[in-house]
């Protein structure tokens, strides 16, 4: 099992940038893939990308790809979601959630942080 706390999150102007951390505690990070996910009101939990064990692989959305960089750092329990050139609609409870296999559903990730809050201002 493992405990997730998410960190960074803020209020930033469009066009700036966040970078959002994930930090682990329990059973070694090493052992799953992470996965990012929003959710703003009114809507469903959104994926953002994810990336393999040991950091070869990522995946991001189409909506992201080119803008958002996921990464992590097993030795310190830390997975990262840095965001540039954010836009307004991107607003939203950004979540970081452990899984032991690559999805990009949410319903495939056992273990989840409570959220951090990303607020993008026009």
């Amino acid at each position: 099992q493992v405990q997730l706390v998410e960190s960074g999150g803020g209020l930033v102007q469009a066009g700036g940038s966040l970078r959002l951390s994930c930090a682990a505690s329990g059973r070694a990070l090493s052992s799953y893939y992470m996965g990012w996910f929003r959710q703003a009101p009114g809507k469903e939990r959104e994926f953002v990308g994810a990336i393999s064990w040991y950091g070869a692989n990522t995946y991001y959305s189409d909506s992201v790809k080119g803008r958002f960089t996921i990464s992590r750092n097993n030795a310190a329990n830390t997975v990262y979601l840095q965001m540039n050139s954010l836009k307004p609609e991107e607003t939203a409870v950004y979540y970081c959630a452990a899984s032991s296999y690559y999805s990009d559903s949410p319903i495939n990730y056992n273990y989840w942080g409570q959220g951090t809050q990303v607020t993008v201002s026009s």
